[in-house]
């Protein structure tokens, strides 16, 4: 019922220094801080004389696919009255391709279809649970002709449009240790408005999901026009800055920064404020992502290299070398483990290991390449993990309650009170940031997959807002984070047999299977880590991810017998 336009694809230590920047000056409104323009996106057609209820119902959620600001043709399918009321700007319902418009008797349609997400009025999106959404639309005859009455506020978009229609971009907010900026996932209309709309949000704040997790060094902090690009340069003019100096305008500069160079039309940015350059020493006044490198999402530490268990013992990903010290000797029984790296130092720090012996099991710790000491023992311990921010490992002890071992102090209990009951927790692993945590816990179908944010007060910490991020999956065996806002997750898809590999988006937008060829059974464990290769155990052996492709970790080479594999940070 429509033709279409073209339409972009969907996209899968603070520095020292001080800024000097004017006082103020009043702040010029912003136009179409969000609005997308009128050639980007999908043509409406209005309706046709005589459409029946249903084709009116159809016409309205393909015209509800435009990205025409105020969407006038979708208006044309409601009475007068509906279309003067109705809000496009409150959010949008994504819903599955093949929806059912079902007349009644009475001229009502009731559209059912399966709930893909929503994604509200910030960008933010959250997936649907598996559950139909339904709306009963009432029509009623104006001039002879079949309208709308009751649209819902907002849009309600098909999966495939809204995916040729949004650009899925990250807001970056700051870890509370201020060294690294944290994605927070946001859709946006493509087109020339995107910058100003990125950036507003960023200046509006984190989503709710993440932000009692994060810092916003550009909260109050305006803008006084819309994001100029030029050349690959985009303009950004600030005004309200907060006090507190040159450290707040570096972070403040890396926000925007890393946030605005994910966008293909610019590969730089200017920072002005009250239409003034911000001098900041050792930053030129045009700035890309490599002036503030420090503040990488996804740095890795090159000591970072694949660890796995084998006979107990601990060893590295290369030529199966065991690991110094007493890891590395077989003698305690290891199954899983953790290490820490410095990312100044390139240097290993912490291990943290579980041991089995003669049915007990015990949380060692102790430095890399020297003597392991006991610290707890349990019925059972969750493989260990660790973030790049911290030098601290973490662990579920007998299935609910979570514990910090930090490199110096006692083990403590981290708060997350609702774990307990959402089932027995068998994964728990931390972000590279440390503001997430990706838990897999036993529920009635297996393995269910949730997100949480990681919230620091003083000395108190705690894991909250837990929510399934992929109700598609089920019998989920294991999860790693392969980049700060996605995951790499092996588990069974519904109603198929078997496990497998797939990766999804932080906020469960965008499943999307790997293949499996050339693994020699089920993946049954997975390692991953910023820019390296996904790890997994098949058959009792280690095989890496490499060009789409698995192999053996030498090419070549027969397969490694060993489990557990992990990456340090």
């Amino acid at each position: 019922m429509r033709a279409r336009a073209a339409a972009a694809l969907l996209a899968l230590g603070v520095l020292a220094g001080c800024g000097t920047v004017p006082d103020s000056s009043a702040p010029v409104q912003i136009t179409q801080v969000a609005e997308p323009p009128g050639d980007i996106g999908i043509e409406a057609l209005p309706p046709v004389a005589g459409a029946s209820p249903e084709e009116v119902v159809r016409g309205f959620v393909d015209a509800m696919a435009s990205t025409t600001r105020n969407h006038p043709v979708a208006r044309q399918y409601l009475t007068r009255e509906a279309a003067g009321e109705w809000d496009d700007t409150d959010g949008v319902t994504v819903i599955s391709a093949d929806y059912a418009p079902v007349a009644s008797a009475d001229g009502s349609v009731t559209l059912t279809a399966g709930l893909v997400g929503k994604v509200d009025t910030q960008g933010s999106f959250t997936v649907g649970a598996g559950q139909a959404f339904a709306f009963t639309f009432a029509l009623t005859e104006e001039d002879g002709e079949w309208r709308i009455a009751n649209p819902t506020d907002g849009l309600v978009q098909l999966e495939p449009d809204f995916a040729r229609t949004y650009d899925q971009v990250n807001a970056f907010f700051l870890d509370p240790t201020g060294t690294r900026v944290v994605p927070d996932p946001r859709f946006l209309v493509s087109g020339e408005s995107q910058p100003t709309a990125l950036v507003d949000r960023l200046l509006v704040g984190p989503s709710t999901a993440v932000a009692a997790g994060v810092v916003n060094p550009a909260a109050g902090v305006e803008l006084r026009s819309n994001v100029a690009v030029d050349q690959q340069v985009a303009t950004v003019d600030l005004t309200g800055l907060p006090t507190g100096g040159a450290d707040a305008l570096n972070v403040l500069c890396a926000q925007l920064v890393w946030s605005l160079d994910q966008l293909d039309d610019v590969r730089a940015v200017r920072v002005t404020v009250d239409g003034e350059p911000v001098d900041l020493p050792g930053v030129p006044d045009v700035q890309t992502v490599d002036d503030w490198a420090s503040f990488d999402p996804d740095a890795v530490p090159a000591a970072s290299v694949g660890h796995y268990v084998a006979d107990g013992a601990l060893r590295t990903v290369t030529a199966g070398e065991v690991v110094p010290g007493a890891a590395g000797t077989g003698q305690l029984g290891l199954v899983s483990a953790a290490v820490t790296a410095d990312a100044r130092t390139n240097e290993l720090g912490t291990t943290v290991a579980v041991a089995v012996v003669g049915g007990s099991t015990t949380l060692l710790a102790g430095p890399y390449g020297g003597d392991l000491t006991a610290v707890l023992t349990a019925g059972s311990f969750t493989v260990p993990t660790v973030s790049a921010t911290r030098e601290e490992v973490w662990t579920v002890r007998d299935g609910t309650e979570v514990i910090r071992v930090p490199a110096t102090g006692s083990p403590q209990t981290v708060s997350a009170t609702t774990l307990p009951g959402l089932g027995p927790a068998r994964v728990f692993r931390l972000s590279p940031d440390g503001v997430r945590a990706a838990v897999v816990v036993d529920g009635p179908d297996g393995g269910q997959l949730l997100v949480g944010t990681v919230v620091r007060d003083d000395d108190q910490v705690a894991v909250r807002d837990l929510r399934a991020v992929a109700p598609d999956l089920s019998q989920v065996v294991d999860v790693a984070w392969r980049t700060a806002s996605s995951l790499v997750v092996l588990a069974g898809a519904r109603d198929e047999d078997g496990t497998g590999p797939y990766t999804v988006g932080v906020d469960g937008w965008g499943l999307d299977a790997l293949s499996s060829a050339g693994l020699p059974a089920q993946p049954t464990a997975v390692a991953a880590a910023p820019s390296r290769p996904v790890l997994v155990v098949a058959g009792g052996t280690l095989w890496q991810l490499a060009a789409g492709t698995w192999s053996t970790l030498v090419r070549g080479q027969g397969p490694v017998a060993g489990g557990s594999p992990f990456y340090p940070l």
